[in-house]
């Protein structure tokens, strides 16, 4: 365990709340101690209120900030006097401590407080940190974990025995400080949960931290369960997108609603997938209650999501019982596939979500790899398991506004610049996880984010499209919307000046490249949860074609004709292709200046007046393509195939 502690930088981090965020950062830095928007910290502070009367305010994390990132805003400021009343009460439900902490805030901007508030309130210390520790875990999980927990710490830290987060495990934890506290207490194990160490100083309450956590690390390498050998794994063949995308449609029909499923494979994957006992250390449960929601109650094995989907909602009726009405059922899909032919997906009712159960499993790997070097990987009872999941205030803190193409995949091509680029905003903006094509290789860095993924192809090559779309099946699972926006627009020139070669060019792109496309990705578009969309982004040169674009105009209405066929062929596979034809839209790779001031010279007018030449006298940009392709993947075009919509201003030609 690393002390990541610089005197010299912490120096720079100034009063209290500075010195809070400097160790926070440190803590989030290192995912063995807290993993995406886990772990907690917290410092009281003395301040003055208004009145001008001091008050001694409690910083907690809030819901939905992650310790790595953390900045000021990221800490909800709360009235401490009243929070640590709370805890001596006989009983508080979890809704009615939520309303306490609720009614003690500061300021009505802060997020949310961590569910865990009321366990920093009821220490005496000013800072406390709160991780879930890997190795603290691979101890705790493994068989007489309790044991050997307060074998490790019974003479430095109070050990709290399990209890479902909440006002209940706030309530035993103040009453077990109360009993076990001695002058050498620095810290506190929550079993099957988590550590907490605190002090008078950020520099204390961390380093205490680290020294804790070395304590399980060292007691892990003593008994040989520290460092982890990969075993030698059977590789069974690269990944096929097509069967990944099978597995996708399965679990998205196990959750009721579209998933993205990340593929990951590599030795150490494959390791634990072929793992002799797999059935039984893997089916038993997450390494900590924390992960439930993320990683399910267990993972699938060999891609069963029926199997696995029916098992869940046989649990949840036997456990469940006369309450069931008042418990949702969450959806049943598994987060984690293992096969041992390839190793793990990750699933996520978005792409971040898929990434983070990804990056918990890896970590749930060597916790139970490392209890089972102990003896045995044990996890908590499935009853305890079950009440977290089913946890109304866990669901809650999940919640999030609804954004329509969650969980759903969009291919974009041409998207590192004009309207494909604006067209990959729009799908983020909506919640889908977007791949885009270019032969540009700034598509490559477009975004950095785990929604998107940019791949520089070369579309008239069979080879390099082959592969971009396995990269983006394996990716996320599957495609479910199609915008083919690619396509270039030559130099205008009559037909007795345009070369053979320029004409092939332009078709190859345009119309060939496209016709690939789409016969590649109608197997992963039938599999779409909500039926497959398709977007041809065409031109006003379809039905109105002009002099000097003969290429350019045929190639599009070749496009457009095709796209027609494949509305009549498709619809029995639930996929649905429209067409837009805009007109006049500058802000593209396609109109560079020259080909601009060609076009406005042809038409006797200036630049700016062939800008705004349409019926309506407006500019017609990228982002209005964009969202209206957007919005033809959406519900209000349900219903809608083969239709071909102007974008245009309104020209007098096309009308």
């Amino acid at each position: 365990m690393q002390n990541l502690w610089n005197d010299e930088i912490a120096a720079a981090h100034s009063g209290d709340l500075g010195q809070r965020i400097y160790s926070s950062r440190l803590l989030g830095r290192d995912k063995s101690l807290v993993l995406h928007g886990g772990g907690n910290a917290s410092v009281k502070i003395r301040e003055k209120n208004l009145f001008g009367e001091e008050q001694t305010v409690l910083y907690v994390k809030g819901s939905g900030w992650d310790l790595e990132h953390i900045e000021a805003e990221g800490f909800a400021p709360l009235r401490l006097e009243p929070l640590e009343r709370l805890v001596s009460l006989p009983a508080l439900s979890d809704a009615q401590m939520l309303d306490q902490l609720a009614a003690n805030l500061l300021a009505a901007s802060a997020p949310r407080p961590s569910l865990e508030t009321l366990l920093h309130a009821c220490l005496p210390a000013k800072f406390v940190d709160h991780t879930h520790a890997d190795a603290v875990l691979a101890v705790n999980d493994a068989i007489d974990g309790e044991a050997r927990i307060r074998d490790l710490y019974s003479d430095c830290c109070v050990i709290v025995p399990y209890r479902r987060p909440g006002f209940g495990l706030a309530q035993a934890f103040a009453a077990e400080f109360a009993r076990h506290r001695t002058a050498k207490t620095i810290g506190a194990v929550l079993l099957h949960h988590g550590m907490l160490s605190f002090g008078e100083s950020a520099r204390e309450s961390y380093q205490r931290m680290i020294e804790l956590v070395a304590r399980a690390e060292n007691y892990l390498a003593r008994r040989n369960a520290w460092t982890l050998e990969t075993a030698p794994v059977k590789t069974g063949g690269a990944p096929q997108p097509l069967a990944q995308a099978q597995l996708r449609a399965r679990i998205a029909a196990a959750a009721g609603a579209p998933m993205i499923v990340k593929t990951c494979t590599d030795a150490r994957t494959l390791a634990f997938a072929q793992h002799p006992a797999l059935a039984r250390i893997s089916q038993q449960g997450p390494i900590t209650p924390d992960h439930v929601i993320r990683t399910k109650r267990a993972p699938m094995l060999g891609g069963d999501a029926e199997r696995y989907a029916a098992e869940y909602r046989r649990y949840y009726e036997e456990h469940a019982g006369e309450g069931k009405d008042r418990v949702p059922m969450l959806d049943p899909a598994p987060r984690i596939a293992l096969d041992p032919a390839y190793g793990l997906a990750a699933a996520g009712k978005t792409a971040p979500e898929a990434a983070i159960a990804e990056e918990i499993y890896a970590h749930t790997i060597d916790t139970i790899l490392r209890a089972e070097a102990l003896g045995g990987y044990r996890a908590l009872s499935e009853r305890d398991i079950f009440e977290v999941e089913y946890w109304g205030l866990e669901q809650d803190k999940l919640a999030r506004e609804a954004k329509p193409f969650a969980g759903e995949v969009a291919l974009i091509t041409g998207a590192a610049s004009g309207i494909g680029k604006a067209a990959v905003a729009s799908f983020l903006a909506r919640g889908a996880a977007v791949a885009g094509l270019d032969l540009n290789a700034a598509v490559e860095s477009l975004h950095t984010r785990p929604d998107f993924l940019g791949i520089r192809c070369d579309l008239t090559d069979a080879q390099a499209l082959s592969e971009g779309i396995t990269r983006a099946v394996l990716r996320y699972g599957g495609l479910d919307m199609l915008v083919l926006n690619a396509g270039i627009f030559s130099a205008s020139r009559k037909i007795a000046e345009l070369s053979t070669d320029e004409w092939r060019r332009v078709m190859a792109i345009n119309l060939d490249a496209n016709f690939a496309l789409l016969r590649a990705c109608h197997p992963y578009l039938k599999l779409a949860p909500r039926g497959g969309r398709v977007v041809v982004i065409g031109s006003k040169n379809v039905p109105a074609p002009g002099p000097g674009a003969a290429a350019y105009s045929a190639s599009k209405a070749g496009l457009n004709q095709l796209a027609r066929v494949v509305a009549l062929e498709w619809g029995e596979d639930r996929i649905r292709i429209n067409s837009l034809h805009p007109n006049a839209v500058f802000d593209t790779g396609l109109w560079t200046e020259e080909v601009l001031a060609q076009r406005a010279k042809h038409y006797g007018m200036s630049v700016e007046r062939y800008k705004t030449n349409n019926v309506l006298r407006v500019e017609v940009t990228s982002r209005d393509v964009a969202e209206l392709a957007a919005e033809m993947c959406g519900e209000l075009f349900a219903k809608a195939t083969g239709a071909q919509v102007p974008v245009d201003g309104g020209n007098e030609r096309v009308i």
